[in-house]
């Protein structure tokens, strides 16, 4: 399973140090992995390929909170 590898060399790269396309890229990235495994979870209903999607799609959402930024709180 080609994806399931990439899925997981993508979980464990560093995020740190990354300009803004360089995260607009891992965002994509991340997406595709998750749509591409998700297609597999369909098939099989692997518990395994579930908890690698959810753990890319908690990656995926930290990538894209720093992308947009942060909301300042209302006071």
């Amino acid at each position: 399973m080609q994806i399931i590898d990439k899925a997981l060399e993508f979980e464990k790269a560093k995020m740190s140090n990354m300009s803004t396309s360089d995260r607009v890229v891992a965002s994509r990235e991340a997406k595709s992995l998750i749509l591409a495994l998700n297609e597999i979870y369909k098939k099989s209903k692997d518990s395994n390929i579930m908890d690698i999607m959810k753990r890319l799609t908690v990656k995926k959402k930290r990538i894209e909170i720093r992308l947009k930024g942060r909301p300042d709180p209302m006071f």
